[in-house]
């Protein structure tokens, strides 16, 4: 199984959660949005697994820089849509494991979630 970690390289949370993985020897890749982008089926996958108020990060400075009207009546294609654009939008970490789609990080989560998958 092939586990993948979304985000943004310089994330504070998304270095904590690299980390914890490297520590716990879990063999993982990672896709960067600022150097690869975001695939628009995969913001949809998570869209629909998780909400777009979960995977929309609505406290970074990238959102909250946003004019009135583009904050203004958000939905799930909206929001899909400032994603593309603004990757920086996407909630950090998102891990693939394979079997879920976990989103943020917390450890106790990980350890969870990556049973059996330690090199």
């Amino acid at each position: 199984m092939m586990i993948t970690m979304y985000g943004i390289k310089n994330c504070d949370t998304i270095k904590k959660a690299r980390n914890w993985l490297d520590n716990e020897r879990v063999s993982y890749s990672f896709h960067d949005y600022k150097v690869a982008g975001v695939d628009k089926a995969k913001l949809e996958e998570w869209v629909m697994e998780h909400g777009w108020e979960t995977i929309l990060n609505r406290s970074g400075t990238t959102f909250k820089a946003l004019d009135a009207g583009d904050k203004a009546h958000i939905d799930a294609d909206k929001a899909i849509l400032l994603m593309i654009t603004n990757p920086s939008m996407i909630k950090r970490p998102i891990l693939d494991t394979g079997r879920e789609i976990l989103v943020g990080f917390k450890a106790t989560i990980y350890e969870n979630a990556v049973q059996g998958v330690k090199a």
